[in-house]
């Protein structure tokens, strides 16, 4: 059993099918304590890590995170991993059609050619709170950002990302497509690998 370090229901969603379809059981945080961590770290992997060793700490079990967010080339990689407060500063959170409405101020006229993004996540797991060596996973999945929303639909900034190969947006991507293929289902994958060896070493 590990803990699946997350209050969000959609993270929830996306990766707990993952970690039963390979053998293992998870619950969310939520089913034990309440409370987050604070996210200070200067990087996905540092958020990740932070946050897996709090829930860790907090149950006694092993603990897997994920820290994620949006990553544009025009905007020198912002909004990063501040996209969850993007419009907000670095303090405080925003909603998501308000980190939208800046994302898109903040590019306008941009033509296509400039609109290169990535979604970033880092996964960690963990042992105990004081695990020296974490397993760790990183995926990126790469994409443009729209003048416009697409649906006024999805999560985050999907409304927004475009996907050449799939040609569609990932608000309208099928979940179980997108849960093949995103930066999350990337990284979470490459860890659930590295623990399936440890667990068979």
């Amino acid at each position: 059993m590990m803990v699946l370090a997350t209050n969000n229901p959609h993270k929830v969603a996306e990766i707990s099918p993952m970690i039963f379809s390979e053998g293992f059981e998870c619950k969310p945080q939520q089913s034990f304590f309440n409370g987050d961590v604070e996210e200070d770290g200067m990087t996905f992997l540092e958020n990740a890590l932070k946050k897996a060793r709090y829930a860790s700490a907090q149950t006694g079990l092993p603990a897997i995170a994920d820290d994620s967010g949006l990553e544009v080339t025009a905007l020198g990689g912002q909004p990063g991993i501040f996209s969850a407060r993007y419009a907000a500063g670095t303090t405080g959170r925003a909603s998501d059609e308000q980190n939208v409405e800046k994302l898109l101020e903040q590019m306008a006229g941009l033509p296509y050619a400039q609109r290169r993004a990535r979604y970033s996540c880092a996964v960690v797991y963990v042992e105990h709170a004081e695990d020296a060596m974490p397993l760790v996973g990183v995926g990126h999945w790469y994409g443009e950002i729209l003048m416009q929303r697409r649906s006024e639909q999805g999560i985050g900034y999907d409304d927004v990302m475009w996907i050449p190969n799939l040609v569609k947006a990932v608000s309208e991507i099928p979940l179980d497509i997108k849960n093949r293929m995103s930066h999350r289902a990337q990284a979470v994958q490459m860890v659930l690998n590295q623990l399936k060896q440890k667990v068979q070493a």
